[in-house]
């Protein structure tokens, strides 16, 4: 049997998006700078696929521009912001995404910001008092802090963020990459200056994806070489790849609903069955109202060969992760767990699932799981 259940590494293609990227494939293939026919039919899909996403995540569609997906979206508002703001103070947590953490880093060994990180509790919460705290009276700040966690499902309360950052004037980013396609974003009245999307988080294409930029927020481009994504983002667009992500954006806010409802029946399930099923197993993170329902983060038992667990689980047909697919196939731990002080001699594994995860798959999982741990 093969089971899947790292969805929120990727998903698998819908087969809506597949045909509507193959019809584009076949159709749109002049350049959308062009001003022939051919490239103004290329550009009438592009500006299609744009008022789409916007009308969904209710954000006029001069706020919407395609890129190549979650860390290059990151990338284009914390550079820019620095770059283009002035602003040299950073709030952010330890648990961020590598690539919000690792560029914010990267700005404060050379010099160009002074980065803060705020405290987090046990189950992955940041300390939004610390942060007005931080905020009040200091200089002009941005504050980079995720929607969900990717490794624990976590999920950070960021209309409260927004409230705050606006009262302080600060500039407020979130990686939204786990939640876009997820959950209903409406902004419009969010707060938000800066979010991100990534089509292959639901079951669109890898490659694409997007930035939301408010329109009080001026900023210059993060790839320069063309006047495309209206000066924003240089290069010809990947006109397949937004094709695809808009197909795809279209489809979850269309099945949000009963998705969510099937996914969250799913995670419950794995959870009531883990506990039965092994002994000392807990979960890691928030969990109910305060959790993305698709990803569940588990604290299994000490044992010998901990380290083979992902292995013993490929070779049983069970595709999982032992942290962020971005740590997937290295001997680096987990900044997350390290961050919420999760006792390092407990193997974690986090499953994350998708519309197509089924309670037979989940049940083959808990028993092969069981044969490994439990001896």
């Amino acid at each position: 049997m093969k089971v899947y259940l790292d969805n929120a590494a990727s998903t698998p293609l819908d087969a809506e998006v597949i045909r509507e990227m193959t019809r584009a494939m076949e159709e749109y293939y002049g350049n959308p700078s062009s001003i022939h026919a051919h490239g103004r039919q290329a550009r009438s899909v592009i500006e299609k696929a744009r008022r789409s996403i916007a009308s969904l995540i209710k954000a006029a569609p001069s706020e919407v521009f395609f890129t190549s997906g979650g860390s290059e979206s990151d990338n284009t508002a914390i550079i820019g912001t620095v770059r283009d703001l002035g602003i040299r103070r950073v709030i952010s947590s330890p648990l961020e995404h590598d690539a919000v953490i690792h560029t914010l880093q990267a700005l404060q060994a050379r010099g160009e910001i002074e980065l803060i990180l705020l405290d987090v509790d046990a189950k992955g919460n940041v300390d939004l008092i610390q942060l007005e705290t931080l905020l009040n009276g200091a200089e002009r700040s941005f504050v980079s802090l995720m929607h969900a966690n990717n490794e624990l499902g976590t999920l950070t309360d960021i209309r409260r963020v927004a409230e705050l950052c606006h009262l302080h004037q600060a500039i407020f980013h979130s990686d939204t990459v786990q939640t876009m396609g997820h959950l209903p974003f409406n902004m419009r009245d969010q707060g938000l200056h800066f979010a991100t999307g990534s089509a292959h988080k639901f079951h669109g294409p890898k490659g694409t994806g997007f930035i939301y930029i408010n329109s009080d927020v001026k900023i210059g481009p993060f790839v320069s070489g063309g006047s495309q994504e209206r000066n924003m983002r240089g290069g010809t667009e990947n006109i397949y790849g937004i094709v695809g992500l808009a197909k795809a954006f279209e489809l979850a806010h269309a099945e949000m609903e009963a998705t969510a409802a099937h996914i969250g029946s799913i995670k419950q399930h794995t959870m009531e069955s883990l506990l039965a099923a092994i002994p000392g197993v807990s979960f890691n993170g928030e969990l109910g109202e305060n959790s993305l329902y698709t990803v569940l983060n588990v604290s299994l038992p000490e044992m010998e060969m901990a380290d083979m667990l992902l292995f013993n689980l490929d070779i049983a047909g069970i595709s999982a992760s032992s942290g962020s697919a971005c740590s997937s196939g290295t001997n680096i731990g987990s900044h997350v767990l390290d961050a919420i002080h999760a006792n390092p001699q407990r193997p974690a594994m986090r499953f994350s699932f998708s519309k197509l995860t089924t309670i037979e798959e989940i049940d083959y999982m808990v028993k092969t799981l069981r044969e490994i741990c439990v001896k």
